[in-house]
C-alpha cells in the first residue's frame, strides 16, 4: 500500500468517526438546559409546598375532628387581632368579629347531667349579627344540656367563631371553638342521646358535633338551617334543642357561602362570633 493510499484511508477513518461523535452543545442550549433543571426544581418546590395545603383541608375526613359535622372539616381562617380574614365582608346587621381566644378555657370533670334532666331551658346567645334563642331540652339530651349550661356560666364561648358553614348536601352553620380552628374543646368529652334514627334534621335544629368517636362530644355544635340529611354511622348526631328566634340570622350567614377553596363547606364569607352566653330555666 502506497503511503498516498494510506492517507486515504486515514482520512475515510476520521470523517466516519466525525458522522457517528454527538454535536458538541453550544452555549444557547446549555442555557436552556439548565433553565429547563432550574424549573424543574421550582416547581418540586411549590407542589411540596402548595399540595399539602390543598390536602390538608380534608385531612380529617367524614366525620371531621372534634368539632365536625358529617361532612369534612372546615378550612378555618383564625384571626388573631379581631377583624376580618382575607375575602371575608361583612353581612347587614353584623359588626366586625373580635379576635378568637388562643387558649380556651379547660375543665376535667363532665358536668352532672341531672342539673339539667327533665327540665327545659332558654339560651340567650348574642353574637355580632345579633341574638340567636335556643330552647334546650334536657329531657331528651339531658348530658348534653348539662354541659351546654356549665360552658355558658364559664364563659368557655365569650368569645368564639362559628368557623364553619355549608351550603350543599348539608346545611349547617358550626360554632362552639373559641380558637376559630375546628380542633378546640372544653377539656372533656360525652357520648351521643338523642340522634335521629333516620338521620334527618328539620331546619333550626341544634345538634353536637363530634368526631368518628361517638364519645367526643364537647363544646361543639351546629344550626341546621334547612332540612338536612346525616349519616347514621356510629350513632349519629345529639339533638339538644331547636333555634326559636334569629334563624334568618344564620341563613343570611349561608346565604353568603364560604370562603375558597370551597364556597360549599368551609370558613364563613361574613362572619359570625358568639359573643357572650346565659341560659335560664324555663318554667311551665
Amino acid at each position: 500500500m502506497t503511503k498516498e493510499q494510506e492517507r486515504a484511508r486515514a482520512r475515510r477513518r476520521h470523517e466516519e468517526q466525525q458522522k457517528s461523535a454527538k454535536p458538541p452543545v453550544g452555549d444557547s442550549t446549555r442555557d436552556k438546559q439548565v433553565f429547563g433543571v432550574i424549573l424543574a426544581v421550582i416547581l418540586i418546590i411549590a407542589a411540596v409546598i402548595v399540595v399539602p395545603k390543598i390536602v390538608g383541608s380534608s385531612d380529617s375526613a367524614t366525620p371531621a375532628a372534634g368539632s365536625t359535622t358529617p361532612a369534612g372539616t372546615a378550612t378555618a381562617t383564625p384571626t388573631s387581632s379581631g377583624g376580618l380574614a382575607e375575602g371575608q365582608k361583612l353581612a347587614a346587621g353584623c359588626t366586625a368579629p373580635p379576635a378568637n381566644q388562643t387558649t380556651p378555657k379547660q375543665q376535667k370533670d363532665v358536668p352532672d347531667k341531672a342539673t339539667a334532666a327533665g327540665k327545659t331551658f332558654i339560651a340567650t346567645v348574642k353574637t355580632t349579627c345579633g341574638d340567636l334563642t335556643f330552647e334546650l331540652d334536657g329531657a331528651k339530651a339531658p348530658q348534653t344540656v348539662a354541659s351546654f349550661i356549665n360552658l355558658a356560666k364559664t364563659g368557655f364561648w365569650a368569645p368564639s367563631p362559628c368557623h364553619r358553614v355549608t351550603t350543599e348536601g348539608i346545611y349547617v352553620l358550626q360554632c362552639g371553638d373559641p380558637t376559630g380552628t375546628g380542633q378546640g374543646g372544653p377539656g372533656y368529652t360525652f357520648g351521643i342521646e338523642n340522634a335521629p334514627k333516620d338521620g334527618k334534621y328539620a331546619p333550626g335544629v341544634l345538634a353536637m358535633a363530634r368526631t368518628q368517636d361517638p364519645n367526643s362530644n364537647g363544646g361543639q355544635f351546629f344550626i341546621t338551617y334547612k332540612e338536612t340529611q346525616l349519616p347514621t354511622d356510629g350513632g349519629g348526631y345529639t339533638i339538644f334543642g331547636k333555634v326559636t328566634k334569629g334563624l334568618d340570622i344564620v341563613e343570611k350567614i349561608a346565604a353568603n357561602k364560604a370562603l375558597p377553596p370551597s364556597p360549599t363547606d368551609g370558613t364563613p364569607v361574613s362572619p359570625i362570633s358568639i359573643l357572650s352566653v346565659s341560659v335560664t330555666e324555663k318554667k311551665a
